[in-house]
């Protein structure tokens, strides 16, 4: 796979700073049941990288010691984590919301036996990734089987009260692009999901997110090996929007990989670009120093496609 950051740095993206940290979004792992294309994470079946349990009671430590109100756990598929129900049980008894980022395929796979059940007991906040309501584009992007497995996974969470607005349960979807092309209209693609999967199958959700695929790990490889970085990164330039600028998710998050260090967002993580840059790694037993005195974000050619066209960050588009 190519190296990616050399690529994209330097940048002439503007600079920007953090206003405070409400969100703490914890990598577990890189494994996962799946192996999708245009996976940020390069995550698959095989990854072995998982956080320890030490850096796991950090975790909760700090969310109780910084007054941290939003955890997202993501992966991988973090559900496999073998910690993953102690986090996120003790994360609630903080009063902490969570949230879980889930492929849907997981709450069928042997050993994950009652998780959507327990997702559901602890009010859990659940971001499940469906890049289409269509069959042959899901199966096309995450593999043969993955939509059939993802309906069946909705209906469960539907069952136990999640997307119905009278439960507060939420069930957000996440829309990714097959290809080298910006996300549509957020409201309108919302409508056409919610038109085609409640006729189909009766399904409903509260919201869709969409989401621009960064040209990084293995999406952005597969680019450089189709020569079409370039054409990605003038596309995403062009459709810059500067008032995407003031709601990019790395004003008010901070993101820790599996060893607990920091970076500024899930996607620098995926680069190896720390907070504080490179030559000085910081690690989340010092997160309460740096909310006293943060470093500027670190930036690189990738941030073009969280401000272009409608803008994108792990909550959907900036703009409606």
């Amino acid at each position: 796979m190519h190296a990616m950051l050399p690529l994209l740095r330097p940048s002439d993206f503007p600079p920007l700073k953090r206003r405070s940290i409400s969100t703490l979004q914890v990598n577990l792992g890189y494994r996962c049941n799946q192996s999708c294309l245009h996976c940020h994470v390069n995550a698959g079946p095989k990854r072995k990288e998982q956080m320890d349990d030490d850096t796991l009671a950090l975790v909760l430590k700090t969310l109780a010691d910084c007054g941290i109100g939003t955890l997202d756990v993501t992966g991988g598929a973090p559900e496999l984590h073998p910690g993953f129900r102690h986090l996120v049980q003790e994360a609630t008894q903080l009063g902490v919301h969570v949230m879980d980022r889930c492929n849907l395929t997981i709450l069928d796979e042997p050993g994950q036996q009652g998780l959507a059940e327990f997702l559901a007991r602890h009010r859990v906040e659940i971001i499940a990734s469906l890049p289409c309501y269509l069959r042959e584009n899901v199966d096309q992007q995450r593999g043969k089987g993955v939509y059939s497995r993802s309906i069946q996974g909705l209906r469960q969470l539907n069952a136990l009260g999640y997307g119905q607005p009278e439960t507060g349960l939420q069930l957000n979807l996440v829309y990714n692009p097959i290809g080298d092309h910006l996300p549509p209209s957020q409201c309108a693609l919302e409508a056409d999901y919610r038109r085609e999967l409640k006729q189909r199958f009766g399904i409903v959700f509260n919201q869709l997110y969409t989401i621009t695929n960064m040209p990084i790990a293995r999406f952005g490889s597969t680019l450089v090996s189709h020569g079409k970085l370039e054409s990605y990164m003038q596309l995403l330039r062009q459709s810059m929007q500067a008032a995407n600028l003031d709601n990019v998710m790395c004003r008010d998050l901070v993101s820790v990989d599996y060893r607990g260090y920091l970076y500024d967002c899930d996607f620098n993580q995926m680069l190896d670009l720390p907070l504080g840059g490179q030559q000085s790694r910081r690690h989340l037993r010092e997160l309460p120093a740096l909310l006293r005195n943060a470093p500027p974000i670190e930036i690189a050619d990738h941030c073009y496609g969280c401000t272009a066209g409608q803008g994108s960050s792990c909550g959907g588009s900036l703009t409606t």
